[in-house]
C-alpha cells in the first residue's frame, strides 16, 4: 500500500520553546513499499504489452491482411492500403488522449487505465472475428478500419496514463529503472505477437493461414487483456495524485471538461512542445524497426517471410536485454546525456543500418541490431522523462495530448511514409531519410530539456524507497 510520510518524514513546521533550539523545517515525503511498486509496474507494463501485441500481430500479418481485405489492389497497393488503415488508427489517438487524459486528472489514474485496458483488448479481439473481402465485399475493409479506430481511441489514453502511473509510484532515485519496464512490456508484447505469427506461419500452410490461421493471434488478445484488467483493478491510485494539494479531483472547484483542456494546453505550451519533439524521434525509430522492418525485409529486399520475422525478433530480444539497463543508467548519469546520445546515433546510424540490411542475411542481422541499439536509448529513458515535463495537476492530460499528437503525426504514419518513399523513388535507402530528420529534431529538443533524474516530479512530494530515505529527504530544502 502507498503511504505518505507524514509521520517520521512528514510535513509541518515544529517550533521549540522560548530560548530553545528551533528544529529544522520538515517537508512531507511519500513512501511506497516495494511490493506495491512492483505490482504497479507490472500492471502498467502488461497494458503496454497488450497494446503492442496488437501492433506486432498487425505488422507481421500486413501482407496477409492486404491480400484478404484489399484483394483488388496490386501487391504494393495492398501494403499501402494496409498501412493506411494502420495509420488511420493513430489519427484518432489524439481524440482518445483528449478524452481519457483530462478524465485521468479528474477521477484518478487507476479507473481510466482499467477502461483503456478493456477497450484495447476488445478492439484487437474484434479483428479476429471480421469477415474478409470475398465474403462481404467493401464492407470488410470498413469494418477493419472501425476495429482499428476503437483500438486507437483506447490507446490514446493508455501510454500517457501508464507512464504517469509508474512515474508517480516510483521513488525519485529509481524512476528511470522502474519506468523502463514499461517499454520492456512493449517489447514483450510486440515480440509475443510476432512470435505467435511466426509459429503459425511455420506450422500452417499458406492456405490455412489465409483461411483461419491469421485470426488466432487477434483472438488471443482477449485473455491477455482480462489478466491486465484484473491486476489494475486491485491497485490503489498513485500516492502523488492522492496526496497532491492542487488537482482537478475536487468537484467543487473543477472547471468544465473543455475549460480543463484549454487550461492544460495553454498553461503548458513549452512542455507540450518538448513532449511532441521527444516522442517524434522516439517513435520514428520505434516504428521503423517494429512496424515497418518485417515488410521492408520481405517485400523490398526479398527475404523469405520467416527469415524477415526472425531478423526482427532477434533485434527485439536484444532490446529486452538492454532496455532496463538503459533506464538504470539514466538514474545514474541523467536522462539528457542518454537521450542526446540516442539522437546523435539516430543520425549517424541511419544509412549504415540500411546498408547492412541490404548486404545479405548475416549483415541484415547486424543492421537490425544497430537499429535496436539506437532505439533502446529512447525506450529506456523516455518513459521516465515525459512525466517530469508536467505538474501533477495536468500530468495525465498533458502527456496524453502531447504524446498522441506526436504519435498520430509521426509514429503511425512512419511505416506508410517509409513504404511510400520507397515506392515513389525506388530507393531502398529512403526510410533512412526519416531517421535523419528525426535525429536532428531530437538533438534540438534534448538540448532544451531540464534534467529530471533523482528529483521529485513537478507538483509532487519527494518519493522515497523507505522511511530512512524519507527522513533524510524530509530535512532537505
Amino acid at each position: 500500500m502507498a503511504r505518505s510520510g507524514d509521520g517520521a518524514a512528514g510535513g509541518g513546521a515544529a517550533g521549540g520553546g522560548e530560548g530553545g533550539p528551533v528544529p529544522p523545517q520538515r517537508r512531507p515525503v511519500n513512501v511506497t513499499d516495494r511490493r506495491t511498486v512492483r505490482r504497479a509496474v507490472f500492471a502498467s507494463a502488461l497494458g503496454n504489452a497488450t497494446e503492442w501485441y496488437d501492433f506486432g500481430v498487425y505488422s507481421y500479418l500486413a501482407a496477409t491482411i492486404g491480400h484478404l481485405f484489399y484483394p483488388t489492389a496490386s501487391a504494393g497497393g495492398q501494403l499501402i492500403a494496409t498501412f493506411s488503415t494502420f495509420a488511420a488508427a493513430f489519427l484518432i489517438r489524439p481524440a482518445g488522449g483528449l478524452f481519457f487524459g483530462p478524465l485521468g486528472d479528474r477521477i484518478g489514474r487507476k479507473r481510466v487505465l482499467a477502461v483503456t485496458m478493456l477497450m484495447m483488448a476488445l478492439g484487437t479481439f474484434s479483428i479476429g472475428l471480421l469477415p474478409v473481402y470475398d465474403a462481404v465485399g467493401f464492407l470488410a475493409p470498413v469494418l477493419l478500419l472501425l476495429a482499428r479506430m476503437v483500438q486507437g481511441f483506447s490507446t490514446g489514453g493508455e501510454y500517457g496514463g501508464a507512464t504517469t502511473f509508474i512515474g508517480e509510484y516510483a521513488p525519485d532515485r529509481r524512476r528511470g529503472f522502474l519506468s523502463s519496464w514499461l517499454e520492456f512490456g512493449t517489447v514483450c508484447g510486440y515480440a509475443g505477437g510476432a512470435l505467435v505469427v511466426t509459429l503459425l506461419t511455420v506450422v500452417l500452410s499458406d492456405s490455412q493461414m489465409a483461411a483461419w490461421g491469421w485470426r488466432v493471434p487477434f483472438l488471443l488478445a482477449l485473455p491477455l487483456g482480462a489478466v491486465g484488467l484484473y491486476i489494475r483493478l486491485r491497485l490503489e491510485d498513485t500516492p502523488a495524485f492522492t496526496t497532491a494539494a492542487d488537482t482537478f479531483a475536487d468537484a467543487a472547484a473543477r472547471p468544465g471538461p473543455l475549460r480543463q483542456v484549454i487550461d492544460t494546453v495553454r498553461g503548458n505550451l513549452g512542455a507540450m512542445g518538448l513532449c511532441i519533439g521527444l516522442v517524434l524521434v522516439f517513435n520514428v525509430n520505434n516504428y521503423i524497426l517494429t512496424a515497418y522492418m518485417p515488410t521492408y525485409l520481405t517485400d523490398e529486399l526479398g527475404y523469405t517471410g520467416t527469415h524477415g520475422l526472425v531478423i526482427t525478433l532477434v533485434a527485439m530480444a536484444a532490446m529486452l536485454v538492454l532496455v532496463t539497463r538503459m533506464g538504470k543508467l539514466s538514474d545514474r548519469f541523467g536522462r539528457r546525456p542518454l537521450l542526446m546520445s540516442g539522437s546523435v546515433l539516430t543520425i549517424a546510424a541511419a544509412l549504415p543500418a540500411f546498408w547492412l540490411l541490404q548486404q545479405g542475411r548475416a549483415a541484415a542481422f547486424a543492421g537490425a541490431l544497430l537499429l535496436a541499439v539506437v532505439l533502446v536509448h529512447f525506450s529506456g529513458v523516455v518513459p521516465s522523462s515525459l512525466p517530469a515535463l508536467f505538474p501533477t495537476k495536468v500530468r495525465y492530460a498533458g502527456l496524453a495530448i502531447g504524446f498522441n499528437v506526436s504519435v498520430s503525426l509521426f509514429g503511425g504514419t512512419t511505416p506508410l511514409m517509409a513504404e511510400a518513399l520507397v515506392q515513389a523513388t525506388g530507393n531502398l535507402y529512403a526510410p533512412a531519410l526519416l531517421m535523419l530528420v528525426a535525429g536532428a529534431v531530437g538533438v534540438l529538443v534534448v538540448a532544451r530539456m531540464p534534467e529530471s533524474a533523482g528529483r521529485p516530479l513537478p507538483g509532487a512530494r519527494p518519493a522515497a524507497t523507505d522511511h530512512a530515505e524519507a527522513e533524510r529527504l524530509a530535512l532537505q530544502h
